[in-house]
């Protein structure tokens, strides 16, 4: 494994791709599709969609945006996703940890990937706004390495008490919601810039996001998605049947997201302060989507076609840094224009996928020199 310098980055070996979790490809490629449509899938598919191609098109465009406020889109499921599986990699690591450290050594190593991941985050909201920002958990790493903290402090818990406090964290934020008033605003508003997280956010950082998103509060609630996550990681550690696991994992799933929908009428679907509607909703789908890609890739092998996911999915926290500090569409661009500028409409879809295309070739790159940057 090359040496990197600590203070710039954590280097780890694989602990998701390795012996410990060989019959997990689908997590990596999972983790991989979600990350996808953050560094550059998304850009493809708005770019085909400027070619006028049709409904279809119009309808992936339009899912490829997060909702307003109220409401869920695909694109709204993508963060929930990745906070799953967050949580479900745990279990493997600490397996495959356990054989060399004690439970004191393994959550000091916890904590650490912990601050450096929040660090990463303060690094990424900071380049982002031109203006030095410790504190930003509207985006998602800072809320990870929370989530990813408290859930390794549950790892080696008991299922029940580890369900227990995802339920009490998800339960004790939708209470805090609906029953706690602020200054101006009255207890169980979910109107834009008029709801406690707004407030909070106003008294605790002094500022609040222009758009809605939730900072301080709304960052509780993602750590119960994680938990969730723990669960299915340890029930894929079992000695259940494939058959068995996923018939699990599917009906915790749909549960998720009937009862967030029966939640709605009461406690709206909104994805800027992580309602409960939406933490249970969002958490049913992440589990829906998985089982996909475990059905698929670990019971039936079929893999082959998963690669290019799994190679994004093993260095996801990379590139998720990497697009931030390497401006790789303003690099890409200055040989692709040319290029571009004589294809007429279909310009914008040949520079997304050249863009899209040396990420994934550094990605690859890494990988081919068994270098995985991880949290």
């Amino acid at each position: 494994m090359p040496s990197l310098p600590g203070w710039l980055l954590v280097v780890t070996d694989p602990d998701s791709t390795t012996a410990s979790s060989v019959r997990l490809v689908s997590l990596d490629a999972f983790r991989g599709f979600t990350m996808f449509w953050i560094v550059g899938g998304k850009s493809l598919l708005l770019a085909l969609g400027a070619l006028e191609a049709g409904a279809v098109v119009d309808t992936l465009k339009y899912q490829l945006m997060h909702s307003p406020w109220e409401g869920l889109r695909f694109y709204d499921l993508i963060w929930p996703s990745f906070m799953l599986m967050v949580g479900v990699s745990i279990p493997f690591s600490f397996a495959k940890r356990s054989q060399s450290q004690t439970r004191g050594q393994m959550l000091l190593s916890a904590l650490q990937r912990a601050a450096v991941l929040f660090l990463l985050g303060s690094l990424r909201a900071s380049l982002s706004s031109n203006v030095p920002t410790l504190v930003e958990l509207s985006s998602a790493l800072q809320p990870i390495a929370l989530a990813y903290l408290v859930a390794s402090l549950l790892a080696g818990r008991s299922p029940r008490a580890q369900a227990a406090a995802g339920a009490l964290i998800l339960a004790g934020y939708g209470l805090l919601l609906a029953f706690v008033p602020g200054p101006d605003v009255v207890a169980g508003s979910y109107a834009k810039d008029a709801n406690l997280v707004f407030v909070v956010d106003n008294a605790v950082l002094g500022r609040a996001h222009a758009e809605g998103w939730g900072t301080v509060l709304s960052a509780i609630p993602t750590v119960s998605t994680t938990i969730l996550g723990l669960l299915i990681g340890g029930l894929l550690m079992s000695d259940h049947t494939a058959q068995r696991k996923a018939a699990i994992i599917g009906g915790v799933g749909l549960a998720c997201v009937a009862l967030g929908w029966a939640l709605s009428p009461l406690v709206p679907v909104i994805m800027k302060l992580w309602t409960v509607s939406y933490g249970l909703a969002t958490a049913g789908w992440a589990c829906l989507l998985f089982l996909a890609f475990y059905w698929v890739i670990d019971v039936h092998g079929w893999r082959k076609w998963s690669f290019p996911f799994v190679i994004v999915g093993m260095n996801a926290i990379a590139i998720y840094i990497g697009v931030s500090i390497v401006p790789f569409t303003r690099i890409v661009g200055i040989f692709t224009k040319p290029i571009a500028a004589g294809l007429g409409a279909w310009g914008a879809l040949f520079s997304a996928a050249a863009v899209l295309l040396v990420e994934w070739l550094v990605l690859f790159w890494m990988y081919r020199r068994k270098l995985f940057i991880k949290a």
